[in-house]
């Protein structure tokens, strides 16, 4: 079904009939449309545009009239067949053919020939066509004279612009009709999302109510303390990545795209001069023992939750990068796995050395980072393996290359399958999991492509091996013998001062 001509195709249609009426001298002109597009010929045809603007209710006699200029009227001569309505015509009534020009001719006198000749002669009949699809009926006459070819000439090119622009109109109509469409259907789902997060965070601030509890009543010795801070401390982050989310799905299209355009332009900054002077080159950098002010976590600007890794989406500037211990990131992560790990009879191992240089790291981004390494280690190690977690900074055991000078590198490696060549290359594409869809572990293939971005927003790097053993800082931090090539992920983080 063919969508109702906008008020611009309108305009462009009376536009083309006052070009033939002024400049061809036509004294009849008529554009029909379609109901709906087809390649058939009986397709029901509507007048849009006319002149005389009463025309397209006229009958035959009196459109015969017109052209014959009192000549003898003939029902037998028709520009277009009615179809017992005076607004909707037959397109195969509106074109004739030759067998209906050879009947006629047997039905009629000399005279009525000749006068039906003159009459073919001074009317044009096109149909829209554009790519052997039927639009609609280009229909011109006048009374003086018949036309000349290159008039004829003209009025195809009227045609061919017709049928042009109603295709377009039409595209841009339906282009218009699937956005609507598209809006409501964002607009149910923003609901449901609404309905959904103000659900989840019911019982989210009981969860973390209790933990608090827990906490309280728990003496420090007591070896289920860390379970309960470990609630707490996740509990936060349920709640952080809630805003997050909240925040997200509250952006329009328009400021979507502002703060894309707006992200695209920021480049992640150098540390001001008073960030430099505020930071120690060789501090102790251990968690709790700050060397300076600017280096202790409470003592950093606060800014807005993130959403990460897209952070210029929402906040129109890169990560905020700051001088940090990765210990302070890692340790309380490790709490949480080491949970974990023992509930699936997994052994983890962690190396975190005192004194290591700060690095200049966003502390939510390599939370993110390192939460999705450490949860991959633990989701595909089997019963049984171990996940080794530990921090080195040069110059390194295993002969790291000199580029590596003045860099730390955080280690996550464990004794589970490996992965596959094949798959090697692929790691870092957004949904992509390789072997393991075929797997009953559950997954979405985007931790290690979320790693990778925000890595790259630290100005670090991010290095998969595997078999583990490939990696040439294990050799200090070996991996028990497995049967199981195991794997190992690396990522690099300038320190402080060699950014």
């Amino acid at each position: 079904m063919l969508m109702p001509a906008s008020s611009e195709f309108i305009a462009l249609c009376q536009a083309q009939v006052t070009l033939l009426t002024d400049g061809l001298g036509a004294a009849l002109s008529i554009i029909y449309l379609t109901e709906e597009l087809t390649e058939v010929s009986d397709a029901k045809l509507v007048p849009v545009v006319a002149h005389p603007e009463a025309a397209s209710d006229w009958d035959d006699d009196r459109i015969f009239a017109l052209l014959s200029q009192g000549r003898r009227s003939n029902r037998s001569t028709r520009l277009l067949t009615s179809d017992n309505s005076k607004s909707e015509y037959s397109l195969s009534a509106a074109v004739p053919t030759p067998e209906d020009g050879v009947d006629d001719a047997k039905e009629r006198s000399p005279l009525q020939a000749a006068e039906t000749a003159l009459l073919r002669q001074q009317q044009i009949v096109l149909p829209l066509i554009y790519q052997d699809v039927v639009m609609g009926l280009l229909v011109t006459a006048r009374a003086d004279r018949a036309w000349t070819d290159f008039e004829r000439t003209q009025i195809e090119k009227i045609a061919e612009t017709l049928a042009i622009a109603c295709i377009l109109d039409q595209r841009s109509q339906w282009v218009a009709q699937d956005l609507r469409q598209q809006h409501s259907l964002r607009e149910q789902r923003h609901e449901l999302l609404d309905d959904l997060l103000h659900q989840f965070r019911n019982p989210l601030t009981a969860l973390r109510t209790f933990g608090k509890l827990l906490v309280k009543r728990l003496n420090p010795s007591d070896v289920n303390r860390t379970v309960a801070e470990g609630i707490v401390r996740e509990s936060d982050r349920l709640q952080e990545l809630l805003q997050q989310f909240n925040a997200a799905i509250d952006i329009d299209d328009a400021e979507f795209r502002r703060l894309l355009t707006q992200g695209e332009e920021v480049q992640d900054g150098e540390l001001t001069d008073d960030e430099s002077e505020s930071v120690s080159m060789h501090p102790s950098g251990y968690p709790g023992k700050p060397t300076s002010e600017a280096a202790h976590p409470s003592a950093l600007p606060q800014t807005d939750p993130h959403l990460l890794p897209g952070t210029t989406l929402l906040m129109g500037s890169s990560l905020q990068r700051s001088p940090q211990a990765v210990a302070t990131v890692l340790l309380p992560l490790l709490d949480s796995a080491s949970a974990m790990a023992q509930d699936r009879q997994l052994t983890l191992h962690y190396n975190i050395p005192e004194e290591l240089p700060l690095v200049l790291i966003d502390r939510r981004a390599l939370r993110e980072v390192l939460n999705n390494l450490i949860d991959n280690a633990l989701k595909y190690t089997p019963a049984g393996g171990q996940i080794d977690v530990f921090v080195q900074s040069s110059p390194f055991s295993g002969g790291a290359s000199p580029e590596r000078n003045h860099q730390q590198a955080i280690v996550v490696a464990d004794t589970g399958p490996g992965i596959p060549q094949a798959d090697l290359n692929h790691l870092f594409e957004r949904h992509y999991r390789g072997v393991q869809a075929a797997t009953d572990i559950p997954g979405s293939g985007l931790g290690l492509a979320i790693a990778r971005e925000l890595v790259q927003q630290m100005q670090g790097e991010i290095q998969v091996f595997s078999p583990a053993r490939t990696c040439e800082l294990i050799s200090r931090n070996e991996l028990p013998a497995s049967p199981t090539p195991g794997t190992a992920i690396v990522v690099w983080l300038p320190e402080v001062g060699h950014e």
